[in-house]
């Protein structure tokens, strides 16, 4: 869109070796011409409209008609940092024409504003960090990375390399990090040696464990010393907590195993002193609030899910009714409630919903719908909150919480239709009058669709209470 929302702007890239461009020689110089017709449609009433074009561009020959190589030919040189890597690219001859690939990628012109080009008449730089997609990852160490760029200068006519350039440097990067209060982090990085990993498969030795992020390039892992299958074991003044970061699943595996690629398998350590004396300094002041706390009393609270027959939530499906059965198309309604609680000023947040196929909470495969309290944002389908007013059965709405599960994500895979799923949720219980509690403050980032829930990298937290519905069969049509 142009700056001031009227108009847009369409960038076509053709390359001069495509078939439609038109080109003649004439004294040592190169004529491109290409005729070009846009074609529209004008919204509402789908009104054809066209728009022509004609193109032309000139480019000297790098090389004389008798293809002999040019006296000064395109160079490549660069270096690194502790974070990026430098490339200078000089023209050489004047009437230059070639190609710059990098890593495996054509240099396009908004793959170059991507890395910052620079230039004039004799030459062009690019700053290029060392994780971009473009650049290869050769080996892993305990505190840094080497990773390498390879930059080819190439003549589109004949596809002949003038250049082949590689730049290899280590750089310093805590892949691993241990922090005070047991959490841990890990990343693990593709390798030029496994170059089929899907980082997205990878799991700590508790399957359930899943990257926090993850894309094609790395994975990025959260999680606390005492979950997701931590070990610890006693040393000489200090514990050493270990866990390792592979690959699990049997399909991953056996596809590795035919590609004769190695095995990927990241030990992750952190060591903790338990004799180290800490000198601290502190002083006292006055109470700024009263502490938020109901009446003195002890017991659990029980929290039921259930099934809802439309999105009124006045008819739910009965216990004695299961298993319920639903078909494709048809939307599912649930609703968690706090049970026996009269108190407007105790709130029940969502904070994770999911899918399985095994009444087993902890089972795979899993389908997220609910995570941190907001829609997942990766499921084609996501959830929909409804608002819950105090109305008929509901006194106090903080107690009361409402979604609706459009399709499943994995209601196309017909290998999962005509089976039972069971849909889990972990719920947490907060005070509302508390300004600062973060369980009852968060914003999903779709403001129209706005849940609140509590931020925990992992779901294990003694302060979750777990339900469950089901089983549901979902049919075909």
């Amino acid at each position: 869109m142009s700056p001031n929302g009227c108009s847009k702007v369409y960038i076509v890239e053709v390359p001069f070796t495509d078939r439609v461009v038109g080109q003649r020689k004439e004294m040592g110089v190169t004529i491109y011409n290409l005729h070009l017709t846009f074609g529209f449609l004008v919204l509402p009433k789908h009104a054809p409209f066209t728009a022509t074009a004609y193109l032309r561009a000139k480019l000297e020959d790098i090389a004389p008609p008798s293809a002999a190589p040019p006296s000064a030919p395109p160079s490549v040189s660069g270096s690194c940092d502790d974070k990026n890597f430098y490339v200078l690219v000089k023209y050489g001859t004047k009437g230059f024409n070639f190609q710059t690939i990098m890593g495996k990628r054509v240099l396009t012109g908004s793959l170059a504003q991507q890395y910052g080009l620079m230039g004039n008449d004799t030459h062009f730089s690019l700053i290029v960090p060392f994780s971009a997609a473009d650049a290869t990852v050769e080996a892993v160490e305990s505190s840094s990375i080497k990773s390498r760029l390879d930059v080819t200068l190439r003549y589109p006519k004949t596809n002949k390399n003038i250049q082949d350039f590689s730049l290899a440097c280590n750089f310093v990067t805590k892949l691993i990090e241990c922090f005070p209060n047991g959490t841990i982090t890990a990343m693990a990085i593709t390798l030029e040696s496994v170059p089929s990993l899907n980082p997205r498969r990878l799991t700590l030795r508790n399957p359930a464990c899943g990257p926090t992020y993850s894309n094609d390039q790395y994975a990025y892992f959260v999680f606390t010393a005492n979950s997701c299958g931590t070990t610890r074991k006693f040393l000489p003044n200090m514990m050493l907590y270990e866990n390792e970061i592979s690959i699990t699943d049997e399909l991953e595996l056996r596809k590795l195993a035919q590609s004769k690629e190695p095995e990927f398998d990241l030990k992750v350590f952190c060591y903790y002193d338990i004799n180290t004396n800490q000198a601290m300094g502190f002083n006292t002041r006055p109470r700024r609030s009263e502490p938020y706390a109901a009446d003195d009393a002890r017991g659990e609270m029980q929290v039921e899910m259930r099934v809802a027959l439309d999105d009124s939530y006045s008819v739910f499906h009965r216990v004695e009714d299961d298993p319920i059965t639903k078909y494709l198309q048809q939307p599912l309604y649930f609703e968690v409630e706090l049970m026996g609680s009269y108190n407007p000023k105790v709130s029940i947040e969502l904070a994770y919903c999911w899918a399985t196929l095994e009444e087993d909470k902890m089972s795979l495969p899993r389908w997220d719908l609910i995570v941190n309290g907001c829609a997942n944002s990766r499921d084609p389908h996501p959830v929909i909150f409804h608002s819950v007013l105090p109305k008929g059965r509901v006194n106090d709405p903080s107690n009361v919480k409402r979604f609706e599960v459009p399709m499943f994500a994995f209601a196309e895979d017909k290998d999962n239709l005509n089976r039972q799923v069971f849909v889990h949720c972990e719920v947490v219980i907060c005070d509302v009058r508390n300004p600062v509690d973060a369980a009852c403050n968060v914003q999903c980032s779709d403001q129209d669709n706005t849940m609140k829930g509590q931020k925990l990298a992992v779901s294990d937290d003694p302060g979750f209470k777990s339900v469950t519905s089901g089983p549901i069969i979902i049919m075909s049509p």
